[in-house]
């Protein structure tokens, strides 16, 4: 019986050692996919994308988000996505890397945006998810919070709420939590 997995096997070692270099990596379906979504972005002028650890690196990217309306107007916020491996099948990590006053963003950069959780579809692309992202800063949530204290002045005094997110993004305190400049 020809064992058919070692004639695979030792053809694989005589590509490699053919050329002189190490066989090209197969790239997984999460890969394929991603580098399918990222050609296909479409991306308003207030949104950017960067590749930190360089375009080899497609599952780690940075999204920078300048909201152009509302209360977070002149604020320029980052996020830091991490995307698996199975990737169409499991939504992407995202955390805020500014800290932000907001009431859907918590201090630790958890983001609460509903298609990261339980509303993903593997039909849901990172345009999607970008276009939610930037869809917070421009009509915040305060009936799904994370940061529940910015939540609930949101909802019961929209102008301190105002003042705080300009207070927070100018870099000062609200409350007793400083935040660092960002506009």
């Amino acid at each position: 019986m020809i064992k058919l997995f070692k004639v695979k096997e030792k053809q694989r070692e005589i590509a490699a050692n053919a050329n002189g270099k190490a066989p090209v990596k197969k790239q997984s379906a999460g890969e394929l996919r991603l580098h399918k979504d990222i050609s296909e972005l479409n991306l308003a002028k207030t949104c950017s994308i960067s590749f930190p650890n360089g375009k080899d690196d497609l599952m780690n990217f940075e999204v920078t988000i300048q909201p152009d309306e509302g209360f977070y107007l002149g604020g320029t916020f980052l996020f830091s996505f991490q995307v698996s491996p199975i990737y169409p099948h499991e939504a992407p990590k995202v955390k805020c890397k500014t800290k932000v006053y907001h009431p859907n963003i918590d201090l630790e950069g958890n983001v609460c945006l509903n298609i990261l959780r339980e509303d993903w579809k593997p039909v849901l692309n990172i345009n999607t998810i970008i276009y939610g992202l930037f869809h917070l800063f421009t009509q915040p949530n305060y009936e799904d919070p994370l940061n529940h204290d910015a939540a609930a002045v949101l909802r019961d005094n929209p102008k301190l709420f105002e003042s705080n997110v300009r207070r927070a993004m100018a870099g000062g305190y609200v409350g007793q939590t400083f935040f660092p400049r960002c506009m």
